[in-house]
C-alpha cells in the first residue's frame, strides 16, 4: 500500500508571511543565537574525558535525541510499544526544533517560541505498534533511508544558496520569493517525513521522493 505525501505520517506545513521585517532578517544570523544555544542544550551530544592508567579516553553520549532513538527501537523490537508520553515529547522538540529553523532560515519573522506553534505546523501521528508497525524493521529502518539521505544532502545545499538569495530579496523587497519559500519548506517536509520513518519510526511507510 503507498500513502501520498499529504496523508503521511508526518506532516509540514509553514504559513507564507506577505512581509517580512528588513531590519530582523539582515541581523538574523545574531538574533538566532540565544535560541539556538536552548536548542543545542536539549539536543546536543555529551562528551566527557577520562585519564586512565596515564592514558585520555574519550566517552560521548547521545544526547536526548539519540537516546530517544535507541529507547524507540528498542522498545518496540522486545515490547511492541511505544510510549504516549515520549511521543508527545518528541512531537515537541520537533515542533520547537523547526520553528528555529524557520526562524533561521528566514521563513517567519516570529522569535521561536518554546510553547506556541506560531506559524509552523507539524503533525505527526501516533502510530498503533502492533496494527502498523513491523517489530524488527526499526533495526534496519535508517539503512533503507539511505536514498534519501543522499538526496536530501543535495536539496540541502541548494537550500543554502537560497538562503543567501531569500535574504537579499528581503533586504530590497520585504518580501521572501513565494518560489523559493515553496522550495524551503519542501526541503524540511522532506526531511521530516524521513526522520518519521527512520528515527522517529511512526510509520513503516517509505517516505515519498516529493517536496510536496
Amino acid at each position: 500500500m503507498t500513502t501520498s505525501s499529504a496523508t503521511y505520517a508526518a506532516r509540514l506545513e509553514i504559513d507564507y508571511p506577505e512581509k517580512l521585517d528588513r531590519f530582523t532578517s539582515f541581523f538574523r544570523l545574531i538574533w538566532v543565537i540565544p535560541i539556538l544555544i536552548i536548542l543545542s542544550l536539549l539536543t546536543a551530544t555529551g562528551n566527557e574525558t577520562v585519564v586512565k592508567a596515564g592514558e585520555e579516553i574519550r566517552r560521548s553520549g547521545l544526547g536526548i535525541t539519540g537516546g530517544l532513538f535507541i529507547a524507540t527501537m528498542l522498545m518496540i523490537v522486545f515490547r511492541m510499544r511505544y510510549p504516549r508520553w515520549w511521543f508527545d515529547f518528541a512531537l515537541e522538540l520537533e515542533r520547537f526544533s523547526l520553528r528555529v529553523a524557520a526562524y533561521l532560515f528566514l521563513l517567519t519573522d516570529q522569535y521561536p517560541s518554546t510553547v506556541d506553534q506560531q506559524a509552523v505546523h507539524l503533525d505527526l501521528d501516533y502510530p498503533d505498534v502492533e496494527r502498523d508497525l513491523n517489530r524488527w524493521l526499526p533495526l534496519v529502518k535508517w539503512l533503507l533511508a539511505i536514498p534519501h539521505y543522499i538526496v536530501l544532502t543535495v536539496l540541502f545545499v541548494v537550500a543554502l544558496v537560497v538562503w543567501v538569495i531569500a535574504w537579499f530579496a528581503i533586504l530590497f523587497t520585504g518580501t521572501y520569493p513565494k518560489s523559493l519559500f515553496d522550495y524551503t519548506v519542501g526541503v524540511g517536509r522532506w526531511g521530516m517525513r524521513v526522520a518519521a520513518y527512520a528515527f522517529l519510526m511512526l510509520t513503516d511507510e517509505y517516505p515519498p521522493f516529493s517536496l510536496r
